[in-house]
């Protein structure tokens, strides 16, 4: 995947928590989670499963999605994830 603006959740696991977060390079940023290179919340929560991602045009439409999408209900969340990757694979492969 090239280089671009996305919007993208990760889980624990299914049904698991969930993180919300924005970046202009997908692939740089889930591995950064997935070798717990930064402290933080998906650190200490161990969540590093990319379960939905979003391309954007812009680095603002993305961050304002973001902003949006952080402030849904759980339910809401679960939903968009469940109709993109109703099985709750691991995308990151499929982004590289």
């Amino acid at each position: 995947m090239i280089r671009q603006p996305c919007v993208y959740l990760l889980a624990s696991k299914r049904n698991g928590t969930l993180y919300v977060g924005v970046t202009s390079d997908l692939v740089k940023r889930v591995w950064g989670h997935k070798n717990h290179v930064v402290d933080g919340f998906t650190k200490k929560y161990n969540v590093c499963d990319l379960v939905w991602y979003e391309v954007h045009e812009t680095m603002e439409s993305a961050i304002q999605r973001e902003k949006a999408i952080k402030e849904w209900q759980r339910a809401w969340k679960l939903k968009v994830i469940e109709e993109f990757n109703p099985e709750w694979k691991d995308l990151y492969d499929t982004v590289c």
